[in-house]
């Protein structure tokens, strides 16, 4: 065969020409018409890879049976990392001043109490991060009464959905506009004849109506009552002249393959000199024995055996190797090395200094946040549509549940005025600060009337800084009102020990003799009694400031008598001897 040139693609040519479209449905993807595919499908295939890629499907070929496959999942290390790194503090959120006093509080009825807050942000964050495209759709509830009886009120629904099933319709001169969704899946249900089958659910979104659909058969149909589509879309990471985004991950997938193969190269390496090929020459294998603690002997005299050997000698280059693999997707992914858990000396480094080290990974995340901020302020937009035509009474300022009102600010919400929808998103930082310099900073700074006290908690994290002060605020007067019913028993204690005994206790308890100090009308110790109390002065309401005084004081001394004499003797017990008659 001379001239004749054999291609031998490796394993990553052949992974990444083979099928690899999957999708989180099991029954994978749904079918769609020329015109969609056309569309579409380029975004659809860039989904089912990036998804294999999540969840390990790396190889396109399986290995013969025994041999090793080795599967590194650096892509979901990274995703996850980057997902917690961006939402694991959570987000908060604020309105304008004049409507502080309601909107932070119903957004966060809706967020904590409608929904799970971090469950749909890692949501969120893992969809854009894999496919480059999340899509969120907001909608509502409707109150409901369950099979036992007990009333589920209504909820606003935040619910980030699967972008291989999302079909958005942009303005051709707005990529930022809807013009028309359809949400299109497939899912398992039960017939008429009872038989298990496959159906496909298609819903239509525009600004007028609302279009369900059961296996193309129209099943309900009405009017859209928010008037605008109530689905966000947020590119992950956004490209110029395209409404699509793309993943956070997408350019170490053949990075994260050839590890793989280096990776399974070694193992074959590795494998083979735990268990070498015996080369027998001049006598039968049939009478030797291999294996550990096994002596050969008797072999003719031109008879010898060896084992191959070879490929030990690039072991050292493969690992350099593959240490220079992960060392470029971290520098792809802008996540040092030290972030997925590489040990390092434990040090004080301050805030500045770590951040100045993790300066790539927080510009990544300044690029989410960005775009996650912008799209969870247009989330907020959609919850407060919804609650304005579902829930109207909610507009109102409830002084029970709602932080204190403050000057300037509105007690009803106008459905019709912008400024009622407009919410701003604030993301804490994500890498960790000395708390200690914090409050040293914000001392300094409150000393030299620089920040406010709400300022100050806000500062530190807090998202309702001005029910926090009040918090602060009633607690300081209930301590003061405490302090001060405590310093009252004090004195009544100490004034009814002199009144009947006319000494008063000294700073190491002894009794010191006091001398009465006349006010002029006979009073000795200025209690309106002149001379020590008796029966009949406690219960003379003119001697006394109140009968309330006079019913505490005569209990005070009661109990003081009670605790320093007592009122009942010991009782005795007899003797029973061992002897004794009944």
């Amino acid at each position: 065969m001379a001239g004749a040139q054999f291609d031998f693609s490796p394993p990553s040519y052949r992974a990444a020409s083979s099928d690899l479209t999957i999708s989180i449905s099991p029954l994978g993807l749904v079918e769609l018409a020329d015109e969609e595919f056309e569309v579409h499908g380029p975004r659809l295939n860039r989904y089912s890879l990036n998804w294999a890629m999540y969840l390990g499907h790396h190889w396109g070929y399986r290995r013969e049976q025994g041999e090793m496959q080795i599967s590194i999942n650096y892509y979901r290390a990274f995703i996850d990392y980057l997902a917690r790194f961006t939402f694991g503090k959570g987000v908060t959120f604020r309105s304008p001043k004049e409507t502080e006093a309601i909107v932070p509080d119903r957004l966060e009825r809706v967020w904590e109490v409608d929904n799970d807050k971090m469950r749909v942000l890692l949501e969120m964050a893992q969809t854009g991060a894999i496919t480059g495209d999340c899509f969120v759709k907001v909608a509502y509830e409707e109150p409901w009464t369950d099979a036992i009886g007990r009333f589920h009120p209504g909820r606003v629904r935040i619910l980030p959905l699967n972008s291989a099933f999302s079909f958005p319709e942009f303005h051709p001169h707005d990529r930022t506009r809807l013009l028309r969704f359809k949400q299109k899946y497939r899912f398992w249900g039960t017939s008429l004849e009872g038989t298990r089958q496959v159906f496909t659910y298609t819903e239509i979104l525009t600004d007028d109506v609302i279009e369900e659909y059961l296996n193309d058969e129209l099943i309900d149909s009405r009017p859209n009552p928010l008037g605008q589509i109530p689905v966000v879309h947020i590119p992950n990471i956004p490209v110029s002249g395209s409404p699509w985004g793309l993943s956070d991950a997408h350019d170490i997938i053949s990075l994260n393959r050839a590890y793989n193969e280096i990776s399974t190269d070694i193992a074959d390496i590795i494998n083979y000199h735990a268990s070498p090929v015996t080369v027998i020459i001049g006598a039968k294998a049939a009478n030797l024995e291999k294996g550990a603690k096994k002596v050969w002997g008797g072999l003719p005299k031109d008879a010898s055996v060896f084992n191959l050997e070879g490929g030990s000698a690039g072991l050292q280059g493969a690992m350099e190797y593959l240490d220079r693999l992960k060392m470029s997707m971290h520098e792809m992914m802008n996540v040092p090395e030290t972030a997925l858990g590489q040990t390092q000396p434990i040090s004080n480094t301050s805030g500045v200094a770590l951040s100045i080290q993790f300066q790539p990974l927080m510009n990544r995340w300044s690029q989410k946040v960005a775009q996650y901020g912008s799209g969870l302020e247009k989330i907020n937009e959609l919850v407060m549509l919804n609650l304005a035509v579902k829930e109207p009474d909610t507009f109102v300022y409830n002084p029970e549940i709602d932080g204190p009102l403050k000057e300037g600010q509105i007690t009803q919400l106008d459905p019709n005025d912008p400024i009622t929808y407009q919410t701003y998103t604030h993301f804490p930082e994500p890498l960790p600060l000395d708390k200690l310099v914090l409050l040293n900073e914000l001392q300094q700074k409150m000393t030299m009337g620089l920040e406010s006290k709400e300022g100050a908690l806000r500062a530190l994290g807090e998202e309702f800084p001005e029910e926090k002060l009040e918090e602060i605020r009633s607690e300081l007067i209930s301590d003061a009102m405490s302090e001060g019913a405590l310093n009252l028993v004090k004195i009544q204690i100490q004034k009814q020990i002199i009144d009947m005994t006319g000494m008063m206790p000294g700073p190491d308890g002894s009794a010191i003799p006091m001398e009465p100090t006349m006010l002029g009308d006979g009073d000795t110790l200025g209690d309106g009694i002149s001379g020590p109390a008796t029966e009949q002065s406690a219960q003379d309401p003119a001697l006394n400031s109140g009968p309330m005084v006079a019913q505490s004081e005569a209990q005070i001394r009661e109990q003081l008598v009670t605790d320093a004499y007592g009122t009942k003797l010991a009782g005795r017990q007899p003797v029973q001897g061992d002897n004794q008659k009944e």
